[in-house]
């Protein structure tokens, strides 16, 4: 049975798997750093404000839960924070990259997951991403799942697994399909707008030229 996260466990866990094949310098990170990269502002789906009590408690519990422990280092009094995602889920490098960009970017297709997932690991191409999507779904406990396809995309898309919270596609079809026509309505408004403004230009510019007739 696989061990469930919450949301800020799923961000911080996420964020200290990507900080470390990222910034392998700055790592093993400070709390400060770890509330930073937790709530950038790119790379990450939802953003979020996070502050220090909610990724320290967030630390507890990983933990607790074998995820993550202290690291004091040789000299250095600060405590910093290390994590064992891929041990503790046996997972190998290109497999650590997609659960990663996952947690962090939530649903998404194997041609977005090759794309964002490139400062973590190196893929050969979409092939060998959709192989190791494979091995992840096909596992005794999967860690990702594939879902439907969204208005307007030809690919599929995957989740990860590791949430306590069950993902609901028909709801996040119906979201999807929202912003889709809400989208539609705001260039539809656009076009008109356009238009608009199109006849007025020639409005005036008649009158303009019957001046000189």
């Amino acid at each position: 049975m696989l061990t469930k996260l919450n949301d800020i466990e799923l961000r911080v866990i996420g964020c200290l798997v990507e900080k470390e094949l990222t910034t392998p310098d700055n790592y093993p990170l400070t709390l400060n750093s770890l509330v930073a990269a937790c709530n950038q502002k790119t790379n990450r789906d939802p953003v979020v404000d996070y502050d220090e009590s909610d990724v320290e408690s967030a630390l507890d519990s990983l933990r607790e839960k074998n995820l993550a422990y202290v690291f004091y280092g040789s000299t250095g009094r600060v405590p910093k924070y290390k994590h064992i995602l891929p041990s503790f889920y046996e997972l190998g490098p290109a497999e650590t990259a997609l659960i990663t960009v996952l947690m962090l970017r939530g649903a998404q297709t194997p041609g977005e997951l090759n794309q964002r997932s490139g400062r973590l690991f190196e893929f050969e191409g979409l092939g060998e991403v959709n192989e190791t999507l494979d091995s992840l779904a096909n596992r005794e406990a999967p860690l990702v799942r594939k879902l439907g396809r969204l208005p307007g995309q030809k690919e599929v898309r995957f989740i990860h697994l590791l949430s306590e919270t069950e993902f609901d596609d028909d709801e996040y079809q119906e979201q999807a399909a929202r912003t889709v026509e809400v989208a539609a309505g705001g260039l539809a408004s656009e076009i008109l707008r356009m238009r608009e403004d199109l006849d007025a230009l020639r409005a005036e510019f008649e009158e303009f030229k019957s001046q000189f007739e």
